[in-house]
């Protein structure tokens, strides 16, 4: 092997095929399982061959002598990352998020197996292009840069972390009323709300978005690269007890959003919508949101760039 290239380490996750197979054993069963209750199975089954189809495509334009190594994204936590390591991620934008957390500078190219069908919003390239990309990857000559997109991060009051692409949201796992403090600055509320959400500029045009649209929110939110993160509150109560003006707002370099939990039990903290990796936020528990020091480098031609 090679060890001058970079090693490259392919992440993938399973399709609905697959999800269905392991189920029910073999693919003829899911297939029962699927059209029994009326659905087409010509859908999994076709978004199967994709994924299998972009996969080999990138596989087939690694040279032989450059090192890889090929996980799943429920094997991302175990897997130790090197400095110089490239990721190819295969599969929808979700799976860029999946794997934003575990890196620490290393740079993303994401592939799209199905141009028609989903966005392309991280993975944007054409697997058939995987060979151009790898060989840029190795020389880093200028058809393609490096887009730095900024990740926001929750530090709990005991050290743990935990970093996120798009979002995180505070609040109760069940998205029912939560009882905190929130401390911006000198500003300080108590609120009984639906949970709070802190977005990145690449979050901006998901869950964000739709809030923004749903109040009549006017002002510019941030654009991914952009060092600045967007708060919101969802329907918080006001009462004799609870406010509801430290409602919105942004968090530039340095600044903090401090949320200290009163909820008995059921607070989390979870980010880019996975709800099954998360931290306790309950009674006894603060948590401080801010920029993370670390970007998403995902890999994009120079024209992108251009443009921003």
């Amino acid at each position: 092997m090679n060890t001058k290239l970079p090693r490259l380490v392919i992440v993938t996750r399973p399709t609905p095929l697959d999800m269905l197979v392991r189920r029910f054993g073999t693919v003829e069963q899911a297939k029962f399982y699927v059209e029994s209750r009326g659905r087409s199975f010509e859908r999994p089954q076709h978004a199967h061959e994709l994924q299998q189809r972009a996969l080999d495509l990138v596989l087939r334009a690694i040279q032989p002598d450059q090192r890889r190594v090929q996980l799943g994204r429920d094997e991302l936590d175990r897997f130790l990352f090197s400095p110089d390591d490239v990721i190819l991620a295969v599969g929808q934008d979700g799976l860029v998020a999946n794997v934003a957390k575990y890196l620490h500078g290393q740079i993303l190219i994401g592939f799209n197996p199905d141009v028609e069908s989903w966005p392309g919003v991280l993975c944007r390239h054409d697997p058939a292009d995987a060979a151009e990309l790898i060989e840029w990857a190795n020389k880093r000559h200028s058809d393609y840069e490096v887009e730095a997109r900024a990740m926001v991060l929750a530090t709990r009051e005991d050290s743990q972390m935990l970093p996120a692409l798009n979002e995180l949201f505070v609040g109760h796992m069940s998205h029912q009323s939560a009882k905190y403090r929130i401390r911006i600055g000198d500003a300080s509320e108590r609120h009984s709300s639906s949970g709070v959400i802190i977005s990145t500029g690449t979050g901006a045009t998901g869950w964000t978005a739709s809030i923004t649209r749903q109040r009549g929110i006017t002002d510019a939110l941030p654009v991914p690269t952009e060092r600045r993160l967007t708060y919101m509150v969802r329907e918080p109560w006001p009462s004799i007890a609870t406010g509801a003006e430290l409602d919105f707002g942004f968090l530039h370099e340095g600044e903090e959003l401090e949320l200290i939990s009163e909820l008995e039990e059921g607070g989390v903290i979870f980010g880019d919508g996975i709800e099954g990796d998360f931290l306790e936020f309950n009674e006894g528990h603060t948590v401080k949101i801010t920029l993370a020091k670390r970007t998403l480098n995902l890999v994009v031609p120079s024209m992108i760039i251009a443009e921003h």
